[in-house]
């Protein structure tokens, strides 16, 4: 079965782990937040202010807003964009992110 780094012929550096509202996940070198959640099966993170209804990422690219999750205790971080680190701190996002 043919999966995406294999397709792409990648050969990433070794995994690290980072975690989501504390649980550890792992991610490969260069992973944005949103690959690397969607990788450990989680596709929503964040809920709306008005209605709290789930969202995850939606365009992919940085545009919709969609994918705001809080990135080591810094809200509003663009899921799709962010780049992870090892050892980065991850959290699900309600509403605007602020009462955290």
């Amino acid at each position: 079965m043919n999966s995406p780094l294999r397709l792409a012929d990648a050969h990433p550096g070794p995994a690290f782990t980072v975690t989501l509202d504390g649980r550890a996940i792992e991610a490969l070198p260069g992973q944005t937040v949103a690959a690397a959640l969607w990788t450990a099966g989680v596709t929503s993170w964040r809920t709306t202010r008005g209605e709290g209804r789930p969202r995850g990422v939606f365009c992919g690219i940085g545009v919709c807003y969609d994918c705001l999750v809080t990135v080591n205790s810094r809200p509003n971080q663009r899921a799709c964009l962010v780049p992870l680190h090892p050892g980065d701190t991850i959290r699900t996002q309600e509403g605007t992110g602020h009462d955290d």
